[in-house]
């Protein structure tokens, strides 16, 4: 029966794929973000991206090369004798998400080595157990990201019922995203050096992954995880901050108008500290570097670096604030 379902997958997107292309009609993938990767684009460019830094246009890097341009990218295999058919089996292999969903890739790698996989690897999930066709293949809508609140995508809830006799769930009825707590870290990449990256043409050696403590922000009223990215570019440093999947929390709140260093640096290595950080607006202090011949140099010039809140996410409210600071 399983057999069977496979191959009438096959069949379908067969014949999804050959009906667009007869028709003349452009396929709904063409509209998806894997299609498109208009999501990278959209807040690289847009005012107050890190094109604001670098006056590059997204379309003159490489960033593109993860661009699945058809369906073969996912479902393609190949025989020995060379001849290729589409299949399911290839798109149910995380290995062919993980190439280019290099921070997802990093994250899994950190949490084999702190033996921190999580209960669904632990049960040897996929990630199209979780990720629909709708979250693969677009909805035949076009959107900036796959942050927008409309654009329908893994959840949670799709899942997993919240069991309202548990008290924190009855307590924060809603205002917290299941993320907030159900996590036990996150990867950060870290300075990532814009100038080393277009001069050699790879990103590997040129940013600080980082296995990092919880970031929390604002997303559609929600306290949830989120992650940053750090960059420096002929001196001139950005942070990004965009709400993000990650995986334990413990919090420490930010004092209203305090400024804390985020995380810590010391001897050429990044330190976690093991906390919470609410994301606030110009509040938080990164360590940011630079890097010449001899390595990464601590860049120590009094200057503020640009912030951006991207992916519709949004510094965390006073109101929420208040709350994560109450004692239990």
């Amino acid at each position: 029966m399983k057999r069977m379902s496979v191959v009438i997958t096959v069949l379908l997107i067969m014949i999804f794929c050959s009906s667009a292309y007869l028709s003349g009609q452009e396929s709904a993938y063409n509209k998806s973000l894997h299609y498109t990767t208009e999501g990278m684009r959209y807040w690289y460019e847009t005012e107050g991206g890190f094109m604001d830094i670098t006056d590059i246009p997204y379309a003159d890097l490489d960033c593109k090369t993860c661009h699945a341009g058809n369906c073969d990218v996912c479902h393609a295999k190949k025989s020995e004798e060379g001849t290729v058919a589409y299949n399911t089996s290839m798109a149910n292999n995380s290995e062919i998400c993980l190439h280019c969903h290099k921070r997802a890739a990093a994250t899994f790698n950190f949490a084999e080595k702190l033996s921190m996989q999580g209960v669904h690897s632990e049960a040897g999930m996929a990630c199209t157990d979780c990720h629909q066709p709708h979250d693969l293949h677009g909805d035949g809508k076009a959107y900036t990201s796959m942050r927008d609140l409309d654009n329908p995508r893994a959840a949670c809830a799709d899942c997993h019922e919240p069991d309202m006799d548990i008290r924190p769930h009855k307590v924060h009825k809603g205002k917290l995203d299941c993320n907030a707590c159900h996590v036990q870290f996150t990867t950060t990449c870290m300075n990532c050096h814009f100038e080393k990256f277009l001069e050699t043409g790879t990103r590997k050696g040129h940013s600080l992954p980082i296995a990092s403590n919880i970031y929390l922000i604002n997303y559609n009223g929600k306290v949830t995880t989120a992650n940053l990215q750090s960059l420096v570019h002929e001196g001139e440093k950005f942070v990004v901050y965009a709400p993000y999947f990650t995986h334990s929390i413990k919090t420490k709140a930010i004092k209203n108008g305090e400024t804390v260093d985020a995380i810590g640096y010391d001897d050429g290595q990044y330190q976690a500290y093991d906390f919470a950080v609410p994301i606030v607006a110009d509040q938080l202090q990164w360590p940011f570097l630079d890097k010449n011949a001899e390595g990464w140099v601590f860049i120590d010039d009094g200057s503020k670096a640009q912030e951006q809140f991207a992916c519709y996410g949004t510094p965390l409210t006073k109101e929420q604030i208040r709350k994560l600071a109450m004692p239990f």
